[in-house]
């Protein structure tokens, strides 16, 4: 288990951006060529991602560069750039079909990307939302999937409003593939960087929802976001009590347990080892 709590857009020709990054609690980092840079920055950024992806400074964080858009100038080139440097992955923006899926993971192959460069791919259209089972499961390289909800406001006509209501269907809908076919999902960023209550608020709903972490934009919004989406004290405290209960019942043959009042299940038992295994590979981070 990889914790993704927390996942920092960084951009890539921030030469001091990166530099500071090597210092953050995030989790993970995307080193961006695409909305953080300016056309006439991009070949500049793709050197200094790839050389910071490829340098092994950023200790236990995961790098991933996101590369410009499948129908950009500078995609095929930013492919076969991040090819070479073998980031933990490439982040691909707007995928919508599975075709796409299978066109990155053909030009990583063909650019001799290492096998643990894995594919996370953006959805942020109502397309990919309509497709996202389809793309979540065309290629076992493909690992994650990240909301890119600013993007998806626009094209729904849609309002940024608390509680994201206009998006619920799309994230149910992305929600449900990456359970379904076992991959990772990232909830999108929250744009108001001095809004730390109204961004918290959100990480809780994304958590509720069954996200495994949460995209952001200013590193002021990693620990808050890494308390929202690590179990707490008391959670792992009942995820123990409750393998516990359940270990001591089937020695004594008993069928039923219960815990604080509460009818205990093999799926309430797979849930608590995930907590725990969660809690573990937190710990691990140092």
């Amino acid at each position: 288990m990889k914790p993704r709590r927390s996942v920092l857009y960084l951009p890539g020709a921030n030469e001091r951006a990166l530099e500071k990054a090597k210092t953050l609690a995030a989790d993970a980092l995307i080193l961006d060529l695409e909305d953080a840079v300016a056309p006439d920055a991009k070949e500049d950024a793709r050197e200094r991602a790839c050389a910071a992806a490829a340098s092994g400074d950023y200790g236990s964080r995961e790098v991933t560069i996101r590369v410009n858009g499948l129908d950009t100038e500078w995609h095929d080139a930013d492919l076969r750039a991040a090819s070479q440097a073998g980031p933990a992955a490439v982040v691909v923006p707007k995928v919508n079909s599975a075709r796409d899926v299978h066109n990155i993971e053909r030009a990583l192959e063909l650019g001799g990307a290492p096998e643990h460069t894995r594919i996370w791919a953006m959805v942020e259209t109502p397309v990919a939302m309509l497709h996202a089972e389809e793309i979540a499961a065309a290629s076992e390289r493909l690992t994650v999937l990240v909301m890119g909800t600013n993007d998806l406001t626009k094209e729904l006509h849609a309002e940024f409003v608390p509680g994201r209501a206009p998006l619920l269907g799309g994230l149910s809908l992305c929600l449900l593939a990456a359970r379904a076919t076992g991959k990772v999902i990232l909830d999108g960023v929250y744009n108001d960087v001095r809004d730390l209550e109204g961004f918290e608020v959100e990480c809780l709903q994304g958590r509720r929802f069954g996200f495994d972490g949460k995209t952001l934009v200013h590193p002021g919004q990693i620990e808050p976001c890494n308390k929202v989406f690590a179990p707490s004290a008391a959670e792992i405290e009942q995820a123990r009590k409750i393998i516990a209960a359940f270990d001591e019942a089937r020695r004594e043959g008993k069928g039923v347990v219960v815990v604080d009042g509460r009818m205990i299940e093999n799926l309430h038992v797979e849930d608590a080892k995930r907590v725990l295994g969660l809690a573990e590979a937190i710990g691990a981070l140092g």
